[in-house]
């Protein structure tokens, strides 16, 4: 930049003035000018340490009666004040409003949070019911404290994440390069070899042998080229399959990450409702099933019988492996199986999805012959 431009850019800069101790930089070029966020007042940092050191002061700028503290004061970022006091109030608001598309049932609900909060940061900006844009912010703070630290937990580990990924790409970028060069070189290293052999076998040969040196001499450099393409190919797969693992890593800490708080917060709509994992049951390796308990029946070990009685005797019938126990469960399960069906009830179900116009065909002949006739179907066991 010429030197009148520059200094036409600094103008500005020279002509402040501390409103305190009313020093210029013009005068000054190493004076340096410090803001507070309560106010924005501009004064230089020789004021600020004689002010404010021994403890919290009332601004010196005549109007301005808020308290300040040295802690607080910082240089100026912007040129413009305004930009710097917006910049600062919507990075305060969006600390606090920090909530995450994923955590909203739809992209409307979605939306609508976004615009709720460029409406509060437009009210803190220009003025527009501060106090009570301020206490809806305090309220939601307050009741949203163990959201408001797992989405900033996780908007941290996602900038860390990815910090580390640019590193990682930076890093294999070099690699690359330095792969390259490296490539580069050995290949001219092995040109220049069997060039050198090519001259010195043709020099040492006969002169009809010169077309079969040249065959050989080719034949070897497609061979290191073909295995240095091979080496290439493997490499470049190593390092893909690499980036695979580190991206899945990413996206599984991403979706295990734990954000909790209340749904009806009284200022964000459209939240998802956050269900609580139902504590684990034990193990149950029949699924809900008892082994040999039955609703109609009790199985026992014996049932007197003339017929079977011998059978339970006979050596011959138990050498096999044939167990009694097995005859009388199957016996009473085939007795009792129809004991859970009632013809009433399907009928009426059936009729009543035939006025509604849902007809289904029944499967057998049998089973129209039980359902058009009103008499109940009565079950009864006689043992062997």
């Amino acid at each position: 930049m010429p030197a009148a431009r520059d200094g036409l850019a600094h103008r500005g800069d020279e002509d402040e003035v501390c409103p305190v101790c009313k020093s210029s930089r013009y005068l000054n070029p190493d004076m340096r000018f410090l803001i507070n966020p309560e106010c924005y007042h501009k004064m230089c940092e020789s004021c600020v340490d004689r002010i404010f050191s021994s403890g919290p002061a009332n601004c010196p700028v005549a109007g301005c009666h808020k308290t300040l503290r040295k802690n607080r004061f910082r240089t100026q970022t912007f040129e413009d004040i305004g930009v710097e006091r917006e910049v600062d109030i919507r990075r305060r608001v969006m600390s606090i409003l920090n909530r995450r598309e994923e955590e909203f049932d739809s992209k409307r609900a979605w939306d609508d949070f976004l615009e709720q909060r460029e409406e509060i940061v437009a009210n803190l900006v220009y003025g527009t019911d501060v106090a009570k844009t301020e206490a809806e912010l305090q309220k939601y703070a307050q009741q949203n404290m163990n959201s408001i630290r797992a989405n900033r937990a996780l908007e941290a580990q996602e900038a860390s994440s990815f910090q580390e990924q640019q590193t990682q790409e930076q890093e294999l970028a070099r690699i690359r390069r330095e792969a390259a060069r490296q490539e580069y070189e050995n290949e001219r290293r092995e040109v220049m070899a069997g060039r050198e052999d090519y001259l010195a076998r043709l020099a040492a040969g006969k002169p009809g042998d010169a077309a079969t040196i040249a065959r050989e001499s080719h034949k070897v450099h497609l061979k290191k080229s073909s295995a240095r393409r091979s080496e290439e190919e493997r490499i470049r797969q190593k390092q893909a399959a690499l980036r695979g693992s580190e991206l899945k890593k990413l996206g599984q800490a991403a979706t295990t990450a734990d954000r909790a708080g209340p749904v009806d917060t009284g200022l964000i709509k459209g939240l998802k409702k956050i269900k609580t994992p139902e504590p684990e049951k034990p193990y149950d390796p029949f699924g809900g099933f008892v082994p040999n308990k039955r609703d109609y029946y009790t199985l026992r070990d014996h049932y007197p019988s003339s017929y079977l009685d011998p059978i339970r005797q006979d050596t011959r019938m138990q050498a096999g492996g044939y167990d009694l126990r097995e005859y009388y469960s199957r016996t009473l399960l085939e007795a009792f199986a129809g004991l859970g069906c009632f013809i009433d009830e399907e009928v009426s179900k059936r009729d009543a999805t035939t006025a509604l116009g849902i007809s289904k065909p029944i499967a057998t002949e049998g089973a129209a012959m039980a359902a058009l006739s009103d008499t109940k179907v009565t079950y009864e066991y006689h043992p062997v």
